[in-house]
Protein backbone atom coordinates (compact mmCIF):
# COMPACT_ATOMS: atom_id res chain seq x y z
CA UNK A 1 0.00 0.00 0.00
CA UNK A 2 0.88 3.49 -0.85
CA UNK A 3 0.47 6.04 2.49
CA UNK A 4 -1.35 9.27 1.46
CA UNK A 5 0.85 11.95 2.59
CA UNK A 6 0.20 12.74 6.31
CA UNK A 7 0.87 16.13 6.34
CA UNK A 8 -2.45 16.73 4.93
CA UNK A 9 -4.55 14.69 7.38
CA UNK A 10 -4.86 17.70 9.92
CA UNK A 11 -5.77 19.97 6.69
CA UNK A 12 -9.03 17.31 5.75
CA UNK A 13 -9.92 17.32 9.17
CA UNK A 14 -10.12 20.45 9.94
CA UNK A 15 -12.21 20.81 6.16
CA UNK A 16 -14.70 17.90 7.05
CA UNK A 17 -15.13 19.84 10.77
CA UNK A 18 -15.85 23.28 9.01
CA UNK A 19 -18.48 20.91 7.11
CA UNK A 20 -20.40 20.19 10.45
CA UNK A 21 -19.06 16.83 10.86
CA UNK A 22 -18.31 16.88 14.69
CA UNK A 23 -15.72 14.06 14.63
CA UNK A 24 -14.04 13.32 12.00
CA UNK A 25 -10.68 11.38 12.03
CA UNK A 26 -8.49 8.99 9.83
CA UNK A 27 -9.52 5.62 8.62
CA UNK A 28 -7.53 4.17 5.72
CA UNK A 29 -4.79 5.42 3.50
CA UNK A 30 -4.38 3.51 -0.27
CA UNK A 31 -3.04 3.56 -3.37
CA UNK A 32 -5.76 5.98 -4.53
CA UNK A 33 -5.69 8.12 -1.69
CA UNK A 34 -7.39 8.73 1.73
CA UNK A 35 -10.36 7.81 3.66
CA UNK A 36 -11.65 9.99 6.67
CA UNK A 37 -14.75 8.36 9.14
CA UNK A 38 -17.35 11.35 9.62
CA UNK A 39 -20.22 10.56 11.72
CA UNK A 40 -24.08 8.94 11.29
CA UNK A 41 -22.56 5.84 9.19
CA UNK A 42 -20.25 8.16 6.50
CA UNK A 43 -16.86 8.11 5.25
CA UNK A 44 -15.21 10.84 3.06
CA UNK A 45 -12.67 9.65 0.74
CA UNK A 46 -10.17 12.38 -0.69
CA UNK A 47 -8.86 10.90 -4.11
CA UNK A 48 -4.95 11.16 -5.03
CA UNK A 49 -5.06 12.34 -8.90
CA UNK A 50 -9.02 11.09 -9.94
CA UNK A 51 -10.62 13.19 -12.36
CA UNK A 52 -14.47 14.22 -12.27
CA UNK A 53 -14.53 11.46 -15.34
CA UNK A 54 -13.29 9.33 -13.60
CA UNK A 55 -15.23 9.14 -10.44
CA UNK A 56 -18.57 9.38 -12.26
CA UNK A 57 -17.22 6.06 -13.73
CA UNK A 58 -16.64 4.76 -10.23
CA UNK A 59 -20.40 5.92 -9.44
CA UNK A 60 -21.93 4.02 -11.95
CA UNK A 61 -19.88 0.91 -11.61
CA UNK A 62 -20.83 1.21 -7.80
CA UNK A 63 -24.78 1.73 -8.81
CA UNK A 64 -24.50 -1.08 -11.11
CA UNK A 65 -22.94 -3.60 -8.45
CA UNK A 66 -25.10 -2.47 -5.60
CA UNK A 67 -28.49 -2.77 -7.32
CA UNK A 68 -27.67 -6.52 -7.29
CA UNK A 69 -28.80 -8.25 -3.70
CA UNK A 70 -25.86 -9.91 -2.51
CA UNK A 71 -24.82 -11.07 0.91
CA UNK A 72 -22.66 -8.58 1.42
CA UNK A 73 -22.36 -4.57 1.02
CA UNK A 74 -20.66 -2.94 -1.73
CA UNK A 75 -19.48 0.97 -1.51
CA UNK A 76 -21.93 3.41 -3.32
CA UNK A 77 -21.15 7.42 -3.28
CA UNK A 78 -23.43 9.55 -2.20
CA UNK A 79 -22.52 13.37 -2.57
CA UNK A 80 -19.30 14.45 -4.11
CA UNK A 81 -17.24 17.81 -3.50
CA UNK A 82 -14.32 19.66 -5.02
CA UNK A 83 -12.18 21.46 -2.53
CA UNK A 84 -9.09 22.89 -3.68
CA UNK A 85 -8.57 21.09 -6.44
CA UNK A 86 -8.84 17.86 -5.08
CA UNK A 87 -12.04 15.58 -5.51
CA UNK A 88 -13.99 14.37 -2.05
CA UNK A 89 -16.52 11.67 -2.23
CA UNK A 90 -18.90 10.68 0.64
CA UNK A 91 -19.94 6.85 0.72
CA UNK A 92 -21.61 5.12 3.04
CA UNK A 93 -19.46 3.23 5.61
CA UNK A 94 -19.40 -0.29 5.20
CA UNK A 95 -19.38 -2.80 8.54
CA UNK A 96 -17.30 -5.31 9.88
CA UNK A 97 -13.96 -5.51 9.91
CA UNK A 98 -11.07 -6.97 7.94
CA UNK A 99 -9.90 -10.25 8.11
CA UNK A 100 -6.34 -8.56 8.90
CA UNK A 101 -5.39 -4.88 8.70
CA UNK A 102 -2.44 -6.06 5.97
CA UNK A 103 -2.50 -8.71 3.98
CA UNK A 104 0.36 -10.38 5.27
CA UNK A 105 -0.01 -14.23 7.41
CA UNK A 106 1.59 -14.93 10.75
CA UNK A 107 3.68 -17.50 11.14
CA UNK A 108 0.85 -19.94 13.07
CA UNK A 109 -1.21 -19.76 9.65
CA UNK A 110 0.24 -22.97 8.03
CA UNK A 111 -3.38 -23.95 7.59
CA UNK A 112 -6.01 -21.56 5.88
CA UNK A 113 -8.83 -21.43 8.61
CA UNK A 114 -12.26 -22.53 7.19
CA UNK A 115 -14.12 -19.27 7.56
CA UNK A 116 -11.64 -17.42 5.66
CA UNK A 117 -12.10 -20.09 2.55
CA UNK A 118 -15.81 -20.09 3.45
CA UNK A 119 -16.06 -16.63 3.35
CA UNK A 120 -14.08 -16.26 -0.40
CA UNK A 121 -16.10 -18.93 -1.64
CA UNK A 122 -19.51 -16.46 -0.56
CA UNK A 123 -17.62 -13.87 -2.47
CA UNK A 124 -16.46 -15.18 -5.17
CA UNK A 125 -19.64 -16.64 -5.96
CA UNK A 126 -21.63 -13.91 -5.31
CA UNK A 127 -19.39 -11.16 -7.58
CA UNK A 128 -19.69 -13.94 -10.35
CA UNK A 129 -23.70 -13.24 -10.59
CA UNK A 130 -23.12 -9.60 -11.40
CA UNK A 131 -23.07 -9.21 -15.20
CA UNK A 132 -20.26 -7.31 -16.55
CA UNK A 133 -21.72 -3.99 -17.51
CA UNK A 134 -20.72 -1.00 -19.88
CA UNK A 135 -19.53 0.99 -17.14
CA UNK A 136 -17.14 -1.89 -15.70
CA UNK A 137 -15.96 -2.42 -19.65
CA UNK A 138 -14.90 1.61 -19.60
CA UNK A 139 -12.30 1.02 -16.14
CA UNK A 140 -8.82 1.42 -17.13
CA UNK A 141 -6.54 -0.36 -14.89
CA UNK A 142 -4.22 0.68 -12.25
CA UNK A 143 -0.86 1.90 -14.19
CA UNK A 144 -2.39 1.51 -17.87
CA UNK A 145 -3.14 4.34 -20.17
CA UNK A 146 -6.93 3.20 -21.66
CA UNK A 147 -10.38 1.56 -20.88
CA UNK A 148 -9.51 -2.64 -20.43
CA UNK A 149 -12.25 -3.15 -23.16
CA UNK A 150 -11.43 -0.54 -25.59
CA UNK A 151 -11.26 -2.10 -29.32
CA UNK A 152 -11.79 -5.91 -27.93
CA UNK A 153 -15.11 -8.01 -27.54
CA UNK A 154 -13.41 -10.69 -25.50
CA UNK A 155 -12.12 -10.62 -22.04
CA UNK A 156 -8.72 -12.25 -23.23
CA UNK A 157 -8.02 -10.31 -26.41
CA UNK A 158 -8.27 -6.78 -23.87
CA UNK A 159 -6.17 -8.37 -21.49
CA UNK A 160 -3.61 -9.59 -24.05
CA UNK A 161 -3.04 -6.00 -25.45
CA UNK A 162 -2.63 -5.11 -21.76
CA UNK A 163 -0.33 -7.56 -20.93
CA UNK A 164 1.50 -6.56 -24.60
CA UNK A 165 1.71 -2.91 -23.07
CA UNK A 166 2.57 -3.66 -19.40
CA UNK A 167 5.60 -5.30 -20.97
CA UNK A 168 6.76 -2.67 -23.34
CA UNK A 169 6.89 -0.04 -20.50
CA UNK A 170 9.57 -2.39 -18.14
CA UNK A 171 10.07 -5.93 -20.00
CA UNK A 172 13.94 -5.37 -19.96
CA UNK A 173 14.11 -4.99 -16.09
CA UNK A 174 11.63 -8.06 -15.30
CA UNK A 175 13.97 -9.79 -17.73
CA UNK A 176 16.43 -9.85 -15.69
CA UNK A 177 14.31 -11.43 -12.67
CA UNK A 178 12.78 -14.15 -15.14
CA UNK A 179 14.75 -16.06 -17.21
CA UNK A 180 13.17 -16.74 -20.78
CA UNK A 181 10.50 -14.38 -20.02
CA UNK A 182 9.99 -13.55 -23.88
CA UNK A 183 8.93 -17.26 -24.43
CA UNK A 184 6.34 -17.09 -21.02
CA UNK A 185 4.83 -14.20 -22.87
CA UNK A 186 4.37 -15.80 -26.28
CA UNK A 187 3.00 -18.95 -24.39
CA UNK A 188 0.34 -16.80 -22.31
CA UNK A 189 -0.46 -14.53 -25.67
CA UNK A 190 -0.93 -18.01 -27.56
CA UNK A 191 -3.26 -19.71 -24.59
CA UNK A 192 -4.99 -16.19 -24.29
CA UNK A 193 -6.28 -16.17 -27.85
CA UNK A 194 -7.55 -19.58 -27.71
CA UNK A 195 -9.04 -19.10 -24.33
CA UNK A 196 -12.85 -19.99 -24.63
CA UNK A 197 -15.57 -17.69 -24.34
CA UNK A 198 -16.36 -17.32 -20.65
CA UNK A 199 -19.76 -15.23 -18.93
CA UNK A 200 -18.57 -11.38 -18.16
CA UNK A 201 -18.61 -10.49 -14.75
CA UNK A 202 -18.03 -8.17 -12.36
CA UNK A 203 -14.32 -8.21 -11.45
CA UNK A 204 -12.81 -6.43 -7.77
CA UNK A 205 -9.26 -7.54 -8.86
CA UNK A 206 -7.98 -6.88 -5.22
CA UNK A 207 -9.86 -9.69 -2.91
CA UNK A 208 -6.67 -8.95 -0.64
CA UNK A 209 -8.11 -9.47 3.16
CA UNK A 210 -8.16 -5.79 4.71
CA UNK A 211 -10.67 -5.46 1.41
CA UNK A 212 -13.09 -7.66 2.82
CA UNK A 213 -15.02 -7.37 6.23
CA UNK A 214 -16.84 -10.07 8.33
CA UNK A 215 -18.28 -10.14 11.55
CA UNK A 216 -17.76 -11.86 14.02
CA UNK A 217 -18.87 -15.17 13.07
CA UNK A 218 -16.62 -14.67 9.72
CA UNK A 219 -19.56 -13.73 7.15
CA UNK A 220 -18.43 -11.47 5.28
CA UNK A 221 -20.72 -7.91 5.80
CA UNK A 222 -18.52 -6.05 3.02
CA UNK A 223 -16.53 -6.02 -0.18
CA UNK A 224 -14.54 -2.67 -0.54
CA UNK A 225 -12.11 -0.63 -2.24
CA UNK A 226 -12.88 -1.64 -6.15
CA UNK A 227 -10.46 0.00 -8.44
CA UNK A 228 -6.84 -1.44 -8.74
CA UNK A 229 -8.17 -4.02 -11.18
CA UNK A 230 -11.82 -3.47 -11.21
CA UNK A 231 -13.24 -4.44 -14.68
CA UNK A 232 -15.77 -7.06 -16.19
CA UNK A 233 -14.28 -10.06 -17.18
CA UNK A 234 -14.22 -14.13 -16.35
CA UNK A 235 -15.06 -15.05 -12.88
CA UNK A 236 -12.12 -17.56 -13.23
CA UNK A 237 -9.84 -14.12 -13.68
CA UNK A 238 -10.90 -12.87 -10.72
CA UNK A 239 -10.64 -16.95 -8.67
CA UNK A 240 -7.22 -17.21 -10.04
CA UNK A 241 -6.00 -13.65 -8.77
CA UNK A 242 -7.09 -13.82 -5.01
CA UNK A 243 -6.14 -17.30 -5.00
CA UNK A 244 -2.70 -15.93 -5.86
CA UNK A 245 -2.93 -12.42 -3.79
CA UNK A 246 -4.72 -13.43 -0.76
CA UNK A 247 -1.26 -14.06 0.55
CA UNK A 248 1.81 -12.67 -0.86
CA UNK A 249 4.29 -12.14 1.52
CA UNK A 250 3.37 -14.88 4.15
CA UNK A 251 5.65 -17.43 5.52
CA UNK A 252 3.43 -20.04 3.82
CA UNK A 253 2.03 -18.00 1.06
CA UNK A 254 3.25 -20.05 -1.70
CA UNK A 255 1.49 -23.19 -0.02
CA UNK A 256 -1.48 -20.97 0.22
CA UNK A 257 -1.56 -20.24 -3.26
CA UNK A 258 -1.63 -23.95 -4.04
CA UNK A 259 -4.50 -24.92 -1.44
CA UNK A 260 -6.77 -21.82 -2.69
CA UNK A 261 -5.90 -22.39 -6.21
CA UNK A 262 -6.81 -26.09 -5.89
CA UNK A 263 -9.86 -25.30 -3.81
CA UNK A 264 -11.49 -22.40 -6.39
CA UNK A 265 -10.35 -25.57 -9.43
CA UNK A 266 -13.13 -28.12 -7.20
CA UNK A 267 -15.25 -26.07 -5.66
CA UNK A 268 -16.12 -23.30 -8.85
CA UNK A 269 -15.23 -25.71 -11.63
CA UNK A 270 -12.44 -23.33 -13.05
CA UNK A 271 -9.82 -25.25 -14.94
CA UNK A 272 -6.62 -24.88 -13.42
CA UNK A 273 -4.55 -24.23 -16.23
CA UNK A 274 -7.09 -21.32 -16.90
CA UNK A 275 -6.77 -20.56 -13.41
CA UNK A 276 -2.48 -20.79 -13.75
CA UNK A 277 -2.69 -18.38 -17.37
CA UNK A 278 -4.73 -15.68 -15.28
CA UNK A 279 -1.98 -15.93 -12.24
CA UNK A 280 0.46 -15.33 -15.09
CA UNK A 281 -1.14 -12.49 -16.35
CA UNK A 282 -1.72 -10.88 -13.21
CA UNK A 283 2.23 -10.89 -12.71
CA UNK A 284 2.57 -9.47 -16.38
CA UNK A 285 0.31 -6.80 -16.03
CA UNK A 286 0.93 -5.35 -13.02
CA UNK A 287 4.69 -5.92 -11.94
CA UNK A 288 5.73 -2.27 -12.59
CA UNK A 289 3.26 -0.73 -10.49
CA UNK A 290 4.87 0.59 -8.05
CA UNK A 291 8.14 1.13 -9.16
CA UNK A 292 9.85 1.05 -12.27
CA UNK A 293 13.22 -0.29 -11.53
CA UNK A 294 12.07 -3.64 -10.03
CA UNK A 295 12.86 -2.65 -6.07
CA UNK A 296 9.22 -3.00 -4.47
CA UNK A 297 7.81 -6.19 -2.89
CA UNK A 298 5.12 -6.42 -5.20
CA UNK A 299 7.55 -6.59 -8.39
CA UNK A 300 10.09 -9.67 -6.77
CA UNK A 301 6.34 -11.28 -6.15
CA UNK A 302 5.62 -10.77 -9.41
CA UNK A 303 8.53 -12.23 -10.91
CA UNK A 304 8.47 -15.14 -8.93
CA UNK A 305 5.43 -16.04 -9.62
CA UNK A 306 6.40 -16.25 -13.24
CA UNK A 307 9.31 -18.31 -12.42
CA UNK A 308 7.61 -20.92 -10.69
CA UNK A 309 4.32 -20.68 -13.27
CA UNK A 310 2.97 -24.04 -14.61
CA UNK A 311 2.16 -23.17 -17.48
CA UNK A 312 1.90 -26.38 -20.12
CA UNK A 313 3.56 -26.87 -23.28
CA UNK A 314 0.47 -27.90 -25.01
CA UNK A 315 -1.91 -24.83 -25.29
CA UNK A 316 -4.01 -23.62 -24.56
CA UNK A 317 -3.93 -24.30 -20.25
CA UNK A 318 -7.52 -24.70 -19.96
CA UNK A 319 -8.09 -28.44 -18.32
Amino acid sequence: MVEYHQRHADEWLAHFTRRGHRAPRPLAAGVEGAVYRLEEGLVAKVWSGRSPTDLELSRRVYADIARHRLPFATPEILDTELHDGVFVTYERELTGSPFRAEPVMTAAERDLPATETSALLTVLRALATVPGTEAMRELTVHGDDRPLWRGHTRFPDALAALLQRAVRRHGEVLAAHVPGLSVVVERVLAALAVLPDAPVTAIHGDLVPPNIHVDDTGRPTAVLDFGFFTTAGDPAFEAAVTAAIWDMYGPHAEQHTATLTGLFARELGHPAGTLALYQAVYALTTYDLFSADGSDGHFHWCAALLRRSQLPPELPPNG
